[in-house]
Formats: structure tokens, C-alpha cells, sequence
């Protein structure tokens, strides 16, 4: 009995942010989501031991097989369902040029717009594919593929969720669904951090403040009379600002996090740009941390804001600025009395 485990590619990196129907025509490559989510498959169980890897030939599902195979077998017929005159469209753009069948469409997804493949046939194909991923290898082998495509396999879309794998049981006549929809959530340790930092590739200099930031925060935490969890604390500064080149980063990036399923290192992440609780817990730590690093090199409160203040051109920036800063030195004072010296300037 083989085992054929089915990966749903990462999430898209969609252009303008703006989500798309991406069909088989639609080429996008991964975002920095998609390429975490990819980056956490080698610590799935359900993916060890397995002979080979193949992908579909497009973007999104080879650089989502790329962390368990350096050069995944691309196989033909394993492509999105071809959407017709929606791929690539914006849902925006749909739901203004095709209305009436994308209300339809709601209600029945059976509907297809003009071009479109049919279930049967993305089905036909896929099959055809797999048989051909098995006939040319060996053992347990892993298929980096897409959404309706699996589908049209296992009759479960609503499970297969970004970087999702569903494992099929195969006897030599027909398959039969051992799991579907598996994510992995492995333990997140400063290791694994380091490895979803540099998945989602921000930047140089964006990962070198991260390492700083986190260095900080543990000089803080370890001087600090109650013990913080630090592999939370050094974890959350590694990647709090994974998604730095976003607008509202610390909203993204803590998204981000939940949906990899990282709860706890999101609430620290969402809270590192403004901190108001009262308690001196993993996300303060944080908070203050961050504003001690300027760029990767260590500065004082006074230094860090008077740097980022001649960037606060509105009334509204200023406030919150000047906010940032009174919560900064209320939570360093905090700080350098319960450790009796100066550990905070």
C-alpha cells in the first residue's frame, strides 16, 4: 500500500493585495505567507519518509514542494481547474462584469463561467497525473497541487486550506483517504523562527533588526525578578517584523502568525508598535525592546524617538507618537525599579 499525500500550494501572493480567482492559467508565485506555510511541511509526520516529490508547473505549487525537495519532478495535468474568462480577474472585477452567474454561482457552484473546465475533466486528469507520479517512482511520494484540483479527487474543498496536505492510501487499483486537510503546527521554537523569519524574506536588514530586537528582549526578560517564558518572548521578537513591508504591520504579521497557528507569538506581535497593558509580560518586554534597537544596533528611548518623530507628519501621528514614547519610558522606570539599576536608558 502507497501513500500519495496531496499539498494544497501556499498562499498566493495576490498583486495589489486584492484577491483573485487563480485558475490553471493564472501563474502568481507565493507571498510571504505562502512561503511560511511551505516552510513549515518538513515537520509534518505525514510527510516523512517519502521517495519522491512532485509539483504542479506552476509557480505557487513548485516553490510550496521547494522545502521538502530541492528540485521537485514538475508533472503535467496536476494544474488548477482552468476558470475560463474568470482566471486572473479580481473577485472586484467579477462581481461587477459577471453578476448575475457570480450570485448563481453562490448557490451552485456547479456553475461555470464561459471557458471553464468541468469537475469531470479536472478530475480525468488528475488521475491520469497521479498515475503517472507513481508510475515513476516508488514509495510514498508527496504532490504539490491546488485547491479544486484536489477536490475533484476527495470531494472536500472546504477542508483544503493553504498549505494543507491530504493523504490518500493507494492499493495499485484505487485510492482511498487516509486524512484530509492536515496542517502543520509544530512547536515554536527560536530555531523555527529563524526558518520562518527567512521563509518570508523581508530583507537584510529587516532579519538583522529582528535578531537584535531579539537579543534585547532577552537581555530584558533574564534580568527581569519573574520569569517570562523566553522561547515565546525570543520567538515573537524574531518575527515581529515579518511583515514589516506591510501597511499595518504589526496587524499582518500577527494575522499572519494566527493563521500558521500561533496564537500566543501573534498577541506578542500585534502589541509590539503600541503596548498599554499594565503587566510586564512577553509582548511589553517586547514592545520596549523594539524601541531600544534602532535598525540592529542598541540606542536609548530618547535616541529611537527623536529619530522617529521627524517622521510623524500629521497630528494624529504626532499623538500617537508622543503616546508610544510616555508608554516607552513608563515601562523602562517599571523595569529599572524592579531590577534595582539602570538595565533600560
Amino acid at each position: 500500500m502507497r501513500r500519495i499525500c496531496l499539498i494544497r500550494h501556499g498562499h498566493p501572493d495576490f498583486p495589489f493585495g486584492e484577491r483573485r480567482c487563480v485558475g490553471g492559467r493564472t501563474d502568481l508565485p507565493l507571498g510571504a505567507l505562502g512561503r511560511m506555510q511551505a516552510a513549515l511541511l518538513p515537520f509534518l509526520p505525514e510527510l516523512e519518509g517519502l521517495s519522491a516529490v512532485f509539483c504542479s508547473p506552476l509557480a505557487r505549487a513548485r516553490e510550496t514542494a521547494l522545502p521538502l525537495c530541492a528540485a521537485p519532478r514538475v508533472m503535467a495535468g496536476l494544474e488548477e481547474q482552468d476558470m475560463g474568462v474568470w482566471d486572473g480577474l479580481s473577485f472586484r472585477e467579477i462581481r461587477e462584469r459577471f453578476p448575475e452567474l457570480y450570485e448563481a454561482r453562490e448557490r451552485d457552484p456547479s456553475l461555470l463561467p464561459e471557458g471553464a473546465e468541468s469537475m469531470d475533466e479536472v478530475r480525468a486528469r488528475m488521475r491520469a497525473a497521479l498515475l503517472r507520479c507513481l508510475d515513476e517512482s516508488e514509495g510514498d511520494i508527496a504532490v504539490a497541487g491546488h485547491r479544486t484540483a484536489i477536490a475533484s479527487l476527495t470531494g472536500h474543498r472546504e477542508l483544503l486550506l493553504h498549505g494543507s496536505v491530504t493523504v490518500l492510501r493507494w492499493d495499485g487499483e484505487r485510492y482511498s483517504i487516509e486524512a484530509l486537510g492536515v496542517r502543520p503546527c509544530p512547536p515554536l521554537t527560536r530555531r523555527l523562527a529563524e526558518t520562518l523569519l527567512a521563509a518570508a524574506a523581508p530583507g537584510e536588514r529587516v532579519e538583522a533588526h529582528c535578531r537584535a530586537v531579539a537579543a534585547e528582549a532577552l537581555r530584558i526578560a533574564r534580568a527581569l525578578p519573574s520569569e517570562l517564558d523566553e522561547e515565546l518572548l525570543v520567538s515573537a521578537a524574531l518575527l515581529h517584523d515579518v511583515a514589516r513591508a506591510e501597511p499595518d504591520h504589526a496587524r499582518v504579521g500577527a494575522a499572519w502568525l494566527r493563521e500558521l497557528g500561533y496564537a500566543d507569538a501573534a498577541a506578542c506581535v500585534e502589541r509590539h508598535h503600541d503596548c498599554c497593558g499594565e503587566a510586564i509580560d512577553e509582548a511589553a518586554v517586547l514592545f520596549l525592546a523594539d524601541k531600544c534597537v534602532r535598525e540592529d544596533r542598541h540606542v536609548t528611548l530618547a535616541e529611537r524617538f527623536a529619530g522617529s518623530e521627524a517622521r510623524c507628519l500629521s497630528p494624529e501621528a504626532r499623538a500617537a507618537h508622543a503616546a508610544r514614547l510616555e508608554a516607552a519610558l513608563r515601562l523602562r522606570d517599571e523595569i529599572n525599579a524592579l531590577c534595582g539599576r539602570t538595565l533600560v536608558e
